[in-house]
């Protein structure tokens, strides 16, 4: 029990000190426990997320040749078209804005420059830029588990299939949807009085005051409405969006996935003698090709989704290069494929350590745990909710935590149920899209705080994962 505790506490100082540095310290520094665990103490190590690291590869070249194309921009303008005709309700509309392109992208990271927007026509219209931008930079990350090429929706979907509960892509996203949008309008409402009006703010008039911070606040307008937007942009967002028309329809309708033979072992069969006395395994023939009678054996199976989506991903981005000017060395260079690249690098260090540390104590796990679980499975939301918190990947959460959850006995609809809470990295406001909404609030009503914990992003955040959690749980009882 001593050398557990010590490996877990070792477990949270890689965590914690990849937090600090962030970006891709979150993976290097992991990479430091799991070298701890593996050489110092002796554990055998786990598997890394292979197939969760590939799909965000293909994913994010696909948005970032997008992004390259210029098909962005175009609808991060259509986003400012919305929200310049209805100004007045910005602090409800400004989260679905950043929600939905998250979602249709698969990264939060493609809001930055809708947020210096939202700002602009807050102050233009006379409301605190705090209330539409602090839930909007929530709805950011929150329509990660709404998107049906994001890490951690797919993740769900390949490790909750391969632990018996067959839910598909479309499955989780009928839950998560309308879960995430109920929180996401319980914290636009809660925030629609929040703070004083620019007009009864002291601190802001005094700010007016001044002829310099005046013309900083209101002397400029951000907008991307003055851009002309070519046809080979646009056309990049149509191959983009029938991409994931692809991706849904497979994701419905598995019948139409292509089958193919394979080679698999026959289970518990012996090892085949060979010539000078060496032996060979079952798995090494069935790896082989090789059929043979009694040992291994053909079997018929269907495409998996993991590999439907990577197909059909890097075929799009091919396409928007071929067809739509986007430039590869654009691609990535911009922040889309930049913070995925970086995405792979937390979920495949942090999967790696975390899945060491619980495979090599899964039975001590169980014992301690089984009767928690047992009683409230939902609790289980709590522990996705503090992880996350060191973590800062809703992906890396997923992928590090759902396999131990199946193992402690918690079941597949009570997992959907809560997934919405492994967004938690809003809890110390440390994130680059909250740093980013702070320093594009140019009223300084967005703020971190000067306690850390009471920034502009904590009562959204809380309100938001709350309500969406308890939703989807509401909906997985019924319908499950």
């Amino acid at each position: 029990m001593f050398l557990m505790i010590v490996q877990l506490l070792i477990v949270l100082l890689a965590l914690y000190v990849g937090s600090r540095y962030g970006s891709l310290a979150l993976g290097a520094i992991s990479g430091i426990g799991l070298a701890l665990l593996v050489f110092g103490f002796g554990l055998k190590p786990g598997s890394p997320p292979t197939d969760v690291i590939y799909i965000i590869i293909a994913a994010v070249t696909c948005a970032g040749v997008m992004q390259a194309s210029g098909g962005m921009d175009w609808l991060i303008q259509i986003a400012e078209k919305m929200l310049r005709k209805h100004p007045d309700r910005i602090t409800f509309l400004a989260p679905l804005t950043t929600f939905f392109l998250t979602v249709l992208v698969g990264t939060g990271h493609v809001v930055y420059t809708l947020m210096p927007i939202i700002c602009d026509i807050s102050l233009k219209q006379g409301i605190r830029p705090e209330r539409p931008c602090g839930v909007a930079s929530i709805a950011s990350q929150v329509g990660i588990t709404c998107s049906p090429i994001a890490a951690a929706v797919v993740a769900f979907v390949s490790i909750s299939n391969a632990n018996g509960f067959g839910v598909s892509i479309p499955g989780v996203l009928m839950v998560s949807i309308p879960a995430c949008l109920c929180g996401l309008m319980a914290a636009a409402a809660a925030s629609y009085h929040r703070g004083l009006d620019l007009d009864k703010d002291p601190q802001f008039q005094a700010k007016l005051k001044d002829p310099e911070q005046y013309k900083y606040i209101y002397g400029n307008s951000a907008t991307t409405l003055d851009r002309e937007i070519p046809q080979s942009a646009k056309n990049a967002v149509f191959i983009f969006l029938a991409a994931l028309a692809v991706i849904v329809v497979f994701a419905i309708f598995p019948q139409l996935l292509p089958s193919y033979e394979t080679v698999k072992a026959v289970k518990d069969a012996a090892p085949v003698d060979l010539a000078g006395g060496a032996t060979i395994s079952a798995a090494e023939l069935a790896k082989a090709g090789i059929v043979m009678d009694g040992v291994t054996e053909t079997s018929t199976v269907d495409l998996k989704m993991n590999l439907v989506i990577q197909i059909v991903m890097i075929s799009a981005a091919a396409l928007m290069i071929i067809f739509c000017k986007a430039k590869p060395k654009n691609a990535v260079a911009g922040p889309v494929w930049q913070s995925g690249m970086v995405a792979v690098v937390a979920i495949y260090g942090i999967a790696w350590l975390a899945d060491t540390y619980f495979s090599n104590y899964m039975t001590e796990m169980q014992s301690m745990l089984e009767g928690i679980v047992a009683q409230y499975p939902w609790s289980i939301a709590f522990v996705f909710f503090l992880v996350s918190v060191l973590i800062n990947s809703q992906g890396a959460v997923v992928v590090a935590m759902l396999p131990l959850a199946y193992k402690l006995g918690i079941e597949g609809p009570v997992l959907l149920g809560v997934l919405p809470s492994v967004y938690g990295y809003f809890f110390i406001p440390n994130y680059p899209s909250d740093i980013a909404t702070v320093n594009f609030d140019r009223s300084g009503t967005t703020v971190i705080g000067k306690y850390l914990l009471n920034h502009s992003f904590m009562m959204p955040g809380l309100i938001c994962v709350a309500t969406s959690t308890i939703v989807a749980y509401l909906i997985t009882s019924i319908f499950y």
